[in-house]
Formats: C-alpha cells, sequence, structure tokens
C-alpha cells in the first residue's frame, strides 16, 4: 500500500514539474511587462500605450462574459474611428457640395434657358399616359422618397447647418422626428419602389433610338430641338436604371443592415453599411432634383401627366413622338379623343 502510494505521489510529482516547465518561461515576460508598465508609470504618467495597444490589436484577457457574442471580448473597436472620421470628412463634405452644386445648376440653367414648352398649340384631345395604379405607386414612392431624404439629410448636416439656428432643444426634437420618420417610412418606401420597377421596367428598355436622343439632350432640355422618343426618353431610363433599380437596391440592403441590428451582426459590419447607404443616397437626392425638377417646371405638362394621368396629344408627339405613333396605331393602350371627366386641359403657353 505504501509503495502504492509513493507511486502515485512520484507520477503527481512529476506531472506537476513538467506543468511548471511548460509555464516557466511565461513568467519572466508576464514579470518583464509588469515590471515595465510600473517603470513607464513614474517616467511617463498615463502612457497606457502598451495596454490598450494590445486591446486594439484583439486581444483583451480582461473581459469576462457569461453571455457570449460576436464581440463580447472587443474592448476597443478601432475601425469605429476610422468610420468617425470617414462620416464627418469626406461623406460630409464631399456629399453635401455635390447636392448644393446640383441644386445650383438647376436653378442657373432654369434661369438661363427657362422650361421647354411647346411649339404646338394644344388640341384639348388627351391621352391616357398613366393608368390609376402607376399614379398610385409613383406618388407613393415619391412621398416616401422626399421624407427619407429629407429627414436623412437633416441627421447628416443637422448639426451644422440647422444647430446653430435653431438651437440644442429645438433641433433635438427635429433630429429625433427625422430619424422615427427615417425608420418607419423605410418599409414603405422599399415595397413600393418594388413594384415601381415592376410596372415600369418594360417602358424602360434600351432602344436603338435612345442613342440619338443622348446625342441632343442639351437641345431637348433647352426647347431648341425636338427629339423623338417611346414612352421615356434616354434621360427617364437612365434615372430608371441607374437610380430607382441600382440606388434603390443599394439603400435598401443597406438600410435594411442598419434597421435591424439584432440579427447578430457587428459593428463594422454596420458602419461599412452605413458608408455604403449614406453615399448611395446621396447620389440619388441629387439625382432626383433633376428628376424633379424636368417633371415639375422644368417641362411645361410633364407634371399634369402624373397628376391626372392624360397628356395633350400635341405634348405626347412632341416629347414622346414613338410612343404616340404607336397609341395612335393602336400598338398600346390608351384613351384619346374624348376628353375624360375631370381631366383638366392643358393650358396654352403664351
Amino acid at each position: 500500500m505504501k509503495f502504492v502510494t509513493g507511486l502515485c505521489l512520484a507520477v503527481l510529482v512529476s506531472l506537476g514539474s513538467a506543468a511548471w516547465a511548460q509555464q516557466a518561461p511565461a513568467e519572466p515576460q508576464q514579470e518583464d511587462r509588469v515590471k515595465a508598465q510600473q517603470q513607464r508609470s513614474v517616467t511617463q504618467p498615463g502612457n497606457n500605450a502598451p495596454v490598450w495597444r494590445e486591446v486594439r490589436q484583439g486581444q483583451s484577457p480582461y473581459t469576462n462574459s457569461t453571455v457570449k457574442g460576436r464581440e463580447t471580448e472587443v474592448l476597443v473597436q478601432s475601425w469605429g474611428e476610422t468610420w468617425r472620421q470617414i462620416r464627418n470628412g469626406p461623406v460630409t463634405f464631399y456629399g453635401g457640395w455635390v447636392v448644393v452644386l446640383v441644386l445650383v445648376a438647376i436653378l442657373a440653367f432654369y434661369f438661363i434657358f427657362g422650361p421647354v414648352k411647346l411649339h404646338g398649340r394644344p388640341t384639348g384631345r388627351l391621352i391616357r399616359r398613366f393608368s390609376t395604379l402607376d399614379q398610385v405607386v409613383h406618388w407613393t414612392v415619391a412621398i416616401s422618397f422626399c421624407v427619407l431624404g429629407l429627414s436623412g439629410l437633416i441627421m447628416l448636416f443637422g448639426k451644422h447647418v440647422l444647430l446653430p439656428v435653431f438651437g440644442y432643444t429645438l433641433f433635438a426634437w427635429l433630429a429625433a422626428l427625422s430619424k422615427n420618420l427615417h425608420n418607419f417610412v423605410a418599409p414603405l418606401f422599399m415595397v413600393s419602389v418594388a413594384i415601381f420597377a415592376i410596372l415600369f421596367v418594360r417602358h424602360n428598355l434600351p432602344r436603338a433610338y435612345d442613342f440619338i436622343w443622348f446625342r441632343n439632350a442639351l437641345g431637348y432640355v433647352t426647347g431648341k430641338k425636338h427629339v423623338p422618343s417611346g414612352k421615356f426618353n434616354a434621360g427617364e431610363k437612365v434615372w430608371f436604371w441607374g437610380g430607382v433599380v441600382v440606388l434603390s437596391i443599394v439603400v435598401s440592403w443597406s438600410g435594411l443592415i442598419l434597421l435591424f441590428p439584432n440579427f447578430d451582426q457587428t459593428r463594422a459590419v454596420m458602419q461599412d453599411a452605413w458608408i455604403w447607404h449614406a453615399v448611395a443616397a446621396l447620389l440619388y437626392i441629387a439625382m432626383s432634383l433633376g428628376h424633379i425638377y424636368l417633371g415639375t417646371i422644368g417641362v411645361h405638362g410633364a407634371y399634369q401627366a402624373m397628376r391626372t394621368g392624360y397628356v395633350d396629344e400635341v405634348w405626347a408627339k412632341e416629347h414622346h413622338e414613338y410612343w404616340y405613333n404607336d397609341v395612335k396605331s393602336g400598338g398600346a393602350a390608351a384613351a384619346s379623343g374624348a376628353i375624360p371627366a375631370g381631366a383638366p386641359r392643358m393650358r396654352e403657353d403664351s
């Protein structure tokens, strides 16, 4: 019995010695680090750079959480500072100037050239251009987009532009309202813009005559040249594919990541999504300014087309001649001839 006990003790001692031998080299390193930190606290008070360097590199042995997650051991997320510099630097600076310069260019263009007017006199015979479903979906997209764009601009630029004017209290209420509107209107925009794309995609497919329109685009927008097109001209098709399709996908995809942070995405993923979201949204807003201008005061009769669904046949022929010919020949469904009840006549421009 004594022999067995002694043998067990010998085995335990040998195992302990081996374990100690493996850990022994680490102790001097740990002691050196502690001594170096103590010496630094004397020679350089407050300099904990080595500790925070380890933390920023992902070495964080000091956290202890019973609930484990993808970032429970991350004390300092280094990309957060980089993201903050990108947000307050190039995104805010260049993005803001893009929107301002586009707005200034549109205003200058309007005062120099004025709106595009009809060359012929309206006949009073109207053609159905948009169905009721087209109108409802378009205005849903348009209104939700304007709410999202305005609230987003307030959240991004408000502290630079509005805060000095409104003060902290009023701006705090405005920022909170913008955040909630942005979050709750976003799903409506995503659904409506998807329906919009489905409704209008067949009319926005590229055609050979679109290249002719591009070559004469300046003459068209200045009202000096008649350029035939289909139901939508080449400029409208660029807006459809570049804005309504591509940029809508980017802002919707990145917006969903930001709207639902409880899907276990990391902070780095959300920061990357914010950059994509902000850049795409600013480009979207800049492009939309041109679309809004041409759809309201830039082209006479364009606003009436979406407001009432009808256009005068002279307007249809001058702006969308190929579509007009298709309608008159029976190749496209449209209501023409007698003026429908409630559809106002197009006024003749003096």
